[in-house]
């Protein structure tokens, strides 16, 4: 393990110094750098596994020194950063760039990263699994063998039934999510809720995002908000998205805080579990894509021993081949599939029998 070696890109002295500590008990060789010129200078010079990023840096900010990596060296690279808060923007397109994850952090400073520790050592476990050659492919305009080829659906007849499509994803998801939410039909039968990991003050923007170039109404989930066809409903970063039924049968979101502490919030598996309470499992289709750690796996088994059609991105294709692993061996998926293969089933499962024949 030790000869795994991670660089800490930071402009606060205190940060490197508690990241250092944090990856050094991880076993890691640690390296530090005080801005993006320092950095770049050291990542020429060496080849680091990893690379921890800020943004907001002086000269160049963390933006310009990750598109000066992806482009010259690419590497594995983590966003930690407090800008991130109040700048969703800046950090979808680190993600667009090929950062795999992002930490917020904690604090008015951003130095309480103690509280965050577990959060911190996960993420860099994980993503130290990331094969290199998932580094380029995570490049938003870099990825023509994952993207699926244009799927046609000027003929798209919708099915008259009512189910519920439950997708959940982590590192290399929201790509991924676009994708979908480009490519379904506005009279997809079918409404879908999405646990993406992403931290407070991420979701509305990236719900704004997806609704630009959907076909259907792309939303972050609220209190009450229906579950209808004709929607896509993100949940909500800071909350976990659970279900109830209404009197007049609609089923609607209900926001839950984190009470059983866990580290993703929201949940996949706080997501899987509600809809099981709520909704027929035979009316479920529930999907995990790449992420990191095991965040829907429970869930899932859940979901496909109570009868529901369940779905887990193959290897292939999953940038962090994590969640849905984990679903797989746990025995939760119906389905093994690459991200293409997933997107074509979803259009069918949704479309007439006959027009499929056709």
């Amino acid at each position: 393990m030790g000869n795994k070696k991670i660089l800490v890109v930071d402009d606060s002295a205190l940060v490197r110094r508690i990241l250092s500590k944090i990856i050094q008990e991880l076993g890691y060789e640690v390296d530090t750098a005080k801005d993006g010129e320092e950095a770049l200078q050291k990542i020429q010079q060496e080849n680091y596994d990893l690379i921890t990023l800020d943004i907001e840096m002086p000269g160049k900010n963390g933006i310009e020194v990750l598109r000066e990596i992806m482009e010259k060296k690419p590497t594995r690279v983590m966003i930690i950063s407090s800008y991130a808060t109040d700048n969703a923007d800046v950090t979808l397109e680190a993600l667009d760039l090929g950062a795999l994850t992002y930490i917020t952090k904690p604090g008015k400073l951003g130095v309480d990263l103690k509280k965050i520790e577990e959060e911190i050592k996960v993420k860099i476990e994980e993503s130290l699994k990331v094969p290199k050659y998932k580094i380029i492919a995570n490049r938003r305009n870099k990825t023509p063998k994952i993207i699926h080829k244009e799927i046609s659906t000027t003929d798209f007849v919708p099915k008259k039934d009512h189910k519920y499509v439950l997708i959940g994803a982590s590192t290399g998801g929201p790509r991924l999510i676009e994708e979908i939410a480009r490519t379904l039909p506005e009279n997809y039968p079918y409404p879908i809720c999405v646990v993406q990991h992403m931290p407070v003050n991420f979701t509305k923007k990236f719900a704004d995002r997806l609704n630009s170039i959907s076909k259907l109404t792309v939303v972050e989930a609220s209190n009450g908000e229906e579950v209808v066809p004709g929607k896509m409903i993100i949940a909500k970063g800071g909350y976990h998205l659970h279900f109830r039924r209404r009197q007049d049968d609609v089923i609607v979101c209900k926001l839950v805080s984190n009470a059983r502490g866990r580290i993703f919030v929201p949940s996949v598996d706080e997501m899987f579990f509600s809809a099981l309470e709520v909704m027929n499992p035979k009316d479920i289709i529930a999907i995990l894509l790449t992420g990191i750690g095991d965040d829907g796996a429970d869930g899932m088994v859940a979901l496909r021993k109570a009868g529901a059609y369940t779905i887990a991105e193959s290897e292939e294709t999953a940038t962090v081949y994590g969640m849905p692993k984990e679903a797989y061996v746990r025995g939760g998926a119906s389905k093994v599939l690459p991200f293409p293969e997933i997107l074509e089933e979803l259009i069918k499962l949704g479309m007439e029998t006959d027009v499929q024949k056709a």
